[in-house]
């Protein structure tokens, strides 16, 4: 019964493939034995490798040295690979000012896919059940969550798998007598040294005795309408997310200001976090309050304004857009380019490349409407030719006009963003701007009917 039931949730999840590596993390307890069991049991409908891990915490002395131990007989009794690693637990929990829990959460999973790495991938079983599930559930209520929060944990999450999670305590506890599985006692678990450990010993059968006997599948009920409901939400603002996309790069992403401000703020919470983690690979140290701030900060409309976030990120506001940027990156330093007849030239601040040549006027035939090439007379240049970034007190003469204008005052009418004003390319000679590129061109070196050799500028963006 609970086999085909974990069977049935590894199918109907997809949890694990015919040919994949499956590394179960394994304590030597009954959750955790029962898994390893019941995918020993499952490998007759699925081909799949089985590997086992073990994580000695370093808290517990010769208990933990005995539990690993016993975790290494078993492996070698099954037949099953068996890595091991002992930790600090404590001592990182207070290096990094964590949770003990915390502390041996991210100890474990790193040594997880250490191992993976070393077996050529695969994916992680663990083994959190439905009761699990519902401690989950109401440490999240207490800290204070949202809609995402209350979906719990998921069957899958990247390379962790959770194939007991539609199965109790209580089936785990017959199928261990059933099967005769010998398992280890944690004595930690019956202590209230930790949150949850309190929540299972006390809180919970409080709630049965004295509110809801069916307290854990309630709470597995709320998760399941609750991850039905997120998981609309999420490909919904997913695709108004590629709407307000504007610019997306390794560095940046830009949204339309104007698109945004229409989204229902639930909407908007989640493009927030779609942008942050397309941007820095992951929402670690993203809280309810940082996309909060972003929120705030769009919403006063101030230009030019800006939040930090964790990873290095920073939002900003411009005329137009809502900007996610890396911070500290050297594409805001000076750069100059020399341009040579004939060759092309990266620059790697505007990740274009541009191309420099000179023909007599009766040779060429000038097409105005490509805004890709542009046409000057080169018998008004002045020494060599560069590409460069804007210097303090730049100014150039419009094409059209008679008198100079700040380039400052330039962006500013274009309402170009700040940190974007660092980066554009400028076309100069010895004396003046000939071009900032994609704004303006001076009236200084147009093209005239005295004109009899052409510099033509051509540029690509990669």
């Amino acid at each position: 019964m609970v086999e085909d039931k974990i069977l049935n949730t590894i199918k109907k999840h997809n949890l694990i493939e015919n040919g994949d590596n499956v590394l179960v993390g394994v304590s030597g307890g009954p959750d955790s034995m029962a898994l390893l069991y019941a995918l020993l049991s499952i490998q007759t409908e699925i081909s799949f490798s089985l590997y086992i891990a073990h994580v000695n915490h370093g808290v517990r002395g010769r208990e933990a040295d005995e539990d690993e131990k016993f975790v290494e007989k078993i492996s070698g009794k099954l037949g099953i690979p068996f890595y091991s690693k002992k930790i600090d637990m404590e001592g990182y929990a207070r290096e990094h000012k964590l949770s003990s829990e915390d502390a041996g959460r991210r100890l474990r999973y790193k040594f997880f896919r250490e191992v993976l790495l070393s077996i050529n991938g695969g994916k992680i079983a663990v083994a959190h059940n439905k009761n699990d599930q519902a401690e989950t559930l109401i440490m999240r209520f207490f800290r204070g969550t949202g809609l995402d929060g209350l979906k719990g944990m998921e069957y899958r999450n990247g390379d962790i798998i959770r194939p007991l999670l539609d199965i109790s305590r209580n089936e785990i506890e017959d199928y261990i007598l059933e099967k005769n599985i010998n398992t280890r006692l944690d004595r930690t678990n019956l202590e209230n040294i930790y949150n949850r450990n309190k929540i299972r010993l006390e809180l919970i059968p409080y709630i049965v005795d004295n509110f809801n006997p069916n307290i854990v599948d309630t709470l597995w009920r709320t998760s399941r309408t609750m991850s039905n409901d997120s998981e609309f939400l999420e490909e919904f603002s997913k695709e108004r997310y590629r709407e307000l996309v504007k610019v997306e790069d390794k560095n940046s992403i830009i949204l339309c200001r104007q698109k945004f401000s229409r989204e229902h703020i639930a909407i908007k919470q989640r493009i927030i976090r779609h942008s942050i983690y397309n941007l820095t690979g992951t929402l670690d140290g993203i809280s309810e309050i940082h996309v909060r701030n972003v929120l705030e900060l769009f919403e006063r409309g101030d230009t030019g304004k800006s939040v930090d976030l964790p990873n290095r990120l920073e939002v900003k506001t411009s005329y137009d857009d809502l900007i996610f940027r890396i911070k500290n990156l050297n594409v805001n330093n000076n750069y100059k380019y020399s341009l040579k007849r004939g060759q092309a030239t990266y620059v790697k601040e505007w990740n274009s490349i541009f191309k420099m040549e000179v023909y007599p006027m009766e040779k060429i035939q000038l097409n105005f409407k490509d805004r890709f090439i542009k046409y000057f007379d080169y018998d008004k240049i002045k020494g060599e030719i560069y590409i460069r970034n804007r210097r303090l007190g730049d100014t150039i003469q419009p094409f059209g006009m008679s008198g100079n204008k700040k380039l400052k005052d330039l962006f500013i009418d274009k309402k170009i963003p700040i940190d974007e004003r660092e980066k554009i390319p400028i076309l100069v000679d010895k004396n003046d701007i000939i071009w900032v590129v994609g704004l303006r061109t001076s009236e200084k070196y147009k093209i005239t009917p005295y004109t009899k050799n052409v510099l033509v500028i051509k540029y690509k963006n990669l």
